[in-house]
């Protein structure tokens, strides 16, 4: 039977806030994702600090000219992250040049496809993105729980490589994803709950009797 792991998506803004949360949900979660929210307001510290709790995936959606790009995910790692998230529109030399210093540090690399929130400027160009990701040996892609579609569309494309789900609870997502998904990414059902850890044991085995 496949599982499905649980990503914690840890949006808030203070680091003891943070670490109290990380620490109450880590029995129930795979990875926490960190975007620019608490590093920016924290420092990129935390990522070391909470990756004494769960791997940790650096969200920053890189998405520059591969030598700034190159720069960003050497920070991520060096400080901690286990994989780092790329954007796939900023075309195979950004997403290699940041797989080659993945590679130096046994990271991972996540290509986004889409966005939860908009089909907008990616119709017809995901499809590409996800060819892309899996031929550069990328490690998995970023796929929209809000169109269970287009998950199992570009599960098609990318076979057995990881594929990554937010827009589960806030935002509308449908964990009809956990067919095709490897990975559910969850934040604000969690992180702004009254009870972090029981939501996050509740998600968590929804998500078993899913699998």
């Amino acid at each position: 039977m496949r599982k499905i792991e649980l990503v914690l998506a840890l949006d808030v803004l203070e680091r003891e806030k943070a670490l109290d949360i990380a620490n109450d949900v880590k029995d129930y979660i795979s990875h926490i994702k960190v975007n620019y929210p608490l590093v920016l307001s924290c420092g990129v510290g935390i990522i070391g600090e909470l990756s004494k709790i769960k791997p940790v995936i650096a969200d920053f959606k890189i998405a520059d000219i591969p030598y700034t790009s190159e720069i960003i995910a050497r920070i991520a790692f060096e400080n901690g992250a286990k994989a780092v998230i790329v954007h796939g529109f900023a075309g195979r030399e950004t997403v290699k040049a940041v797989l080659n210093v993945a590679k130096e540090f046994d990271g991972e690399v996540y290509v986004v496809t889409e966005l939860t929130s908009s089909e907008e400027f990616f119709k017809g160009i995901s499809d590409k993105i996800a060819k892309m990701a899996v031929e550069l040996g990328c490690h998995g892609i970023i796929a929209p729980s809000t169109r269970p579609e287009r998950v199992k569309a570009l599960k098609e494309i990318v076979g057995d490589i990881k594929i990554l789900c937010p827009g589960i609870g806030a935002q509308g997502g449908s964990l009809e994803v956990v067919k095709y998904a490897t990975h559910i990414i969850v934040g604000r059902a969690i992180y702004n709950s009254k009870n972090p850890k029981k939501s996050a044991e509740e998600i968590y085995k929804k998500l078993s009797q899913l699998d």
